[in-house]
């Protein structure tokens, strides 16, 4: 296959420079391959609309669009490190099937709106999926409630003891914000929702396009209108994508945190199934709660991209930047982790079991305190010196 970059002038490039400005472009704009011949397809026909392709030529670019999406799926496509991304190794088979048919289909784009498109449509899938896991966790948490809600555990403050709680309260908390998070990830998605194809590299074309029919073939909401907007969205969206994808994990985190203190053998409200625990290389009797830990911890590297790709977008000149290449691997990842993350705690709370004995049993008398002062209320006491009796009972004396 032929390594032709798009940009190439005959220049020759320090292979030095080549692998620093590559990076791991050509190996993550493998999750992009479906994406950019998707979009390349729309575009086509659009071209074919305008007259500026013959419908002949249309038909011959949508068949071996459709082709190189099909070798991809069946892992026969690849991406070389000297073909730099995904549009340049996808023109080049189109060149190397179609001839010089294969080069027009850049008439009326640039890269920088072209690796918007397929990053839009990629985004716009794993938003759809982060909604559906989440919507499965909640599932699993209203099962898990179903099955153990009404019994009765210390709720706790500072953590210390405070007030009866139940499982479902507990377990109603985490769908509430699971809820939150899902209206999050649907106005994420309403933002994303925009097409950005057609705008060149900020600045539009010298040609007329229809990007109404792209913008429509590719399952857009609406046309992103201003040119140098789309480039200044590059960051924009991407960080609101990762910061609603941090409250996601900052559940993960939260739950993961109460399940590992609360199924300590020296608490046991909870009790972790032995196939979801790791042992000791050392110790025979452990029972380690490895994945809620790594649960815990994986919230903060999504926190962490969310940094990196905030810190790469500020302090840029309007128009586009090669810094925004770094975003594309955070937001990548970012994805992976949370839906890997969801899985695997709905995963979780289809094992988990709540000891009925061991709750009853935290449910010590100091858990009442408040209870009781409310019932001196009850009786016509004021709060305050309601407290204060209450308080005597449990302030040790020196």
């Amino acid at each position: 296959m032929p390594t032709n970059k798009l940009w190439d002038k005959g220049i020759p490039l320090d292979e030095e420079i080549e692998d620093f400005t590559v990076g791991e472009d050509y190996i993550l704009d493998m999750k992009l391959v479906k994406y950019d011949c998707i979009a390349s397809i729309a575009h086509a026909k659009m071209l074919g609309k305008m007259g500026i392709l013959k419908e002949a030529e249309v038909n011959k670019l949508v068949n071996e669009l459709n082709n190189i999406k099909e070798l991809s799926e069946e892992g026969k496509f690849t991406i070389s490190k000297k073909q730099e991304d995904v549009h340049t190794a996808i023109e080049n088979m189109l060149t190397e099937a179609l001839g010089e048919l294969g080069g027009k289909i850049h008439t009326g784009r640039s890269r920088n709106d072209q690796v918007l498109t397929a990053l839009r449509l990629y985004y716009k899938d794993n938003i759809a999926e982060c909604i559906s896991l989440s919507k499965q966790y909640i599932v699993a948490l209203h099962s898990f409630s179903s099955n153990y809600g009404g019994i009765v555990l210390p709720g706790y403050t500072h953590t210390r003891k405070a007030m009866p709680s139940s499982i479902r309260l507990w377990s109603g908390a985490l769908i509430d914000s699971m809820q939150d998070n899902i209206t999050l990830l649907e106005a994420t998605l309403l933002l994303v929702d925009q097409s950005p194809l057609g705008t060149g590299a900020g600045y539009g074309v010298p040609i007329k396009l229809d990007r109404n029919m792209t913008a429509k073939e590719l399952g857009f909401a609406k046309v992103q209108e201003n040119p140098i907007y789309v480039q200044l969205s590059r960051g924009k969206f991407e960080s609101t994508i990762l910061h609603v994808l941090t409250q996601i994990m900052l559940d993960m985190n939260r739950a993961a945190t109460d399940l590992i203190i609360f199924s300590m053998p020296e608490l046991g409200y909870f009790e972790l199934p032995d196939k979801f625990t790791t042992g000791s290389s050392i110790m025979p009797q452990k029972k380690n709660p490895d994945v809620l830990e790594l649960l815990r911890a994986k919230y903060h590297l999504v926190v962490s991209y969310e940094m990196q790709v905030k810190g790469i977008s500020g302090n840029l000149l309007t128009g586009y930047n090669r810094d925004m290449q770094l975003t594309k691997k955070p937001v990548m990842e970012g994805f992976e982790v949370t839906e890997q993350s969801l899985k695997v705690a709905a995963r979780l709370l289809g094992g988990l079991k709540v000891n009925k004995d061991k709750a009853k049993k935290g449910l010590t008398s100091d858990v009442y305190a408040t209870d009781e002062a409310y019932r001196l209320v009850k009786n016509g006491i004021s709060f305050r010196d309601a407290y204060k009796t209450v308080s005597k009972k449990y302030t040790k004396s020196n």
